[in-house]
């Protein structure tokens, strides 16, 4: 999606983290290098966490991120859980900064899904989903139960003329993003096809996830 912006712009977009609870945005920004963003280590102390357990992890780890803050006064906050998963670089970068780097957020803990033993996180498939061409920005993933097995399913909108198209070249596309999301993921997952406009909308926060393993 940046370099899409970049080139239509013709623009240099640099990404940024914050959130509400500590800031806002200016916890961490790219530099021009953008190899992670650089987290402002004078008003933060970051750590990362395995978010199951609390225990902090070594160097490079990817956990949860925690905050603590320096430099807020009327609301300060001791080790908050942000809830975002990723991991820290702190080797100098190319720009000069010695902060640490924040690379960029792989998902939730509190969206972590658990598939055959493997953690999977709905922003790993989006982003897969977002590099088809043919695949729209809407997608539904359904977690069922065969006996012992976890069964995911991956509904995703398509272009109309994928949708319409004869079956040979839907079967071939259906393998296609299979084949890609268990290179990425590691697990299986089933890939449905549905019309535009067919998923449901929903004000604010979409839901993404029916997780019908738990009924």
């Amino acid at each position: 999606m940046r370099k899409e912006i970049e080139s239509r712009l013709c623009i240099s977009a640099t990404d940024n983290y914050g959130l509400s609870e500590i800031i806002g945005p200016g916890v961490a920004g790219d530099c021009e290098c953008k190899r992670g963003m650089h987290l402002f280590e004078d008003a933060f102390i970051p750590e990362i966490i395995n978010p199951d357990t609390g225990e902090v992890l070594p160097r490079g780890s990817v956990g949860e991120l925690v905050l603590t803050t320096l430099t807020k006064e009327a609301f300060p906050m001791i080790r908050y859980r942000t809830r975002d998963i990723t991991s820290l670089e702190y080797e100098k970068c190319d720009c000069g900064r010695t902060l640490a780097r924040m690379m960029k957020t792989m998902g939730r803990s509190d969206d972590m899904l658990i598939i055959k033993g493997v953690n999977v996180f709905p922003s790993q498939i989006e982003e897969i989903l977002f590099a088809i061409e043919g695949c729209e920005p809407h997608y539904q993933l359904v977690l069922e139960r065969e006996g012992d097995t976890d069964v995911l399913i991956v509904r995703i909108e398509v272009t109309e003329n994928i949708f319409f198209d004869e079956m040979k070249r839907q079967k071939s596309f259906v393998e296609q993003v299979e084949r890609k999301l268990h290179s990425v993921l590691g697990v299986s997952a089933s890939v449905k096809l549905v019309e535009p406009s067919s998923l449901p909308r929903h004000e604010g926060k979409a839901v993404r996830v029916i997780d019908n393993r738990k009924r």
